[in-house]
């Protein structure tokens, strides 16, 4: 792939094969992964990443619409972009290795951690403008994928601990909200 000439998006794919998916949800992640929200990018990325885990939880390939496979990347975009985010990436593949491999060999289990991402991906469409509402659902994503990506089991027993406590989060988060509504309710009353 040449960086002096515009490339579509299917070339991109084509040439990442079977990992372009997995890759594609670690860099939409990424930018989610600070503590404080980014407005307005959210919802289409979650609903982008939802959408790719959906298909691999079902065991489908997934897919782009046709019009999205065409749009052409400019040859700046692999130095403004890819590479930045590929030093992302190289930073992880130093710590990513194989091992607890049992957890990404079965089919089973990896429509499972499709499905914790697309669970993920879908508390990431939610706009709240509340710090590490969008973190955790970003680092779950980003875990469990690399840790798909690369065969690293440990990456995704770490995926699924991050979750657990983002379930926590939310869970303080709703029971906290409903405290203060009554609080609020009961102050009216009077």
């Amino acid at each position: 792939m040449s960086a002096l000439r515009p490339v579509t998006l299917r070339e991109v794919i084509a040439r990442l094969r079977g990992r372009a998916y997995t890759l594609l949800l670690i860099l939409l992640a990424l930018p989610f992964c600070q503590p404080i929200p980014l407005p307005g990018l959210s919802t289409p990325i979650g609903l982008t990443i939802a959408l790719i885990a959906l298909r691999l939880a079902l065991g489908q390939r997934p897919w782009l619409p046709k019009a999205m496979q065409r749009k052409e990347l400019t040859a700046g975009f692999f130095g403004k972009v890819v590479g930045p985010a590929g030093r992302i990436v190289r930073g992880l593949e130093k710590l990513l290795r194989p091992r607890l491999a049992v957890l990404t060999r079965s089919p089973l289990l990896c429509s499972l951690h499709a499905l914790v991402i697309f669970a993920s991906a879908v508390a990431l469409l939610l706009p709240l403008p509340i710090p590490f509402s969008n973190a955790f659902p970003a680092w779950v994503i980003l875990l469990i994928a690399a840790g798909l990506l690369e065969r690293d089991g440990l990456f995704i027993v770490a995926g699924y601990a991050v979750f657990a406590s983002g379930v926590g989060f939310f869970v303080f988060l709703s029971h906290t909200m409903l405290w203060l509504l009554g609080l609020f309710k009961h102050w009216l009353a009077g």
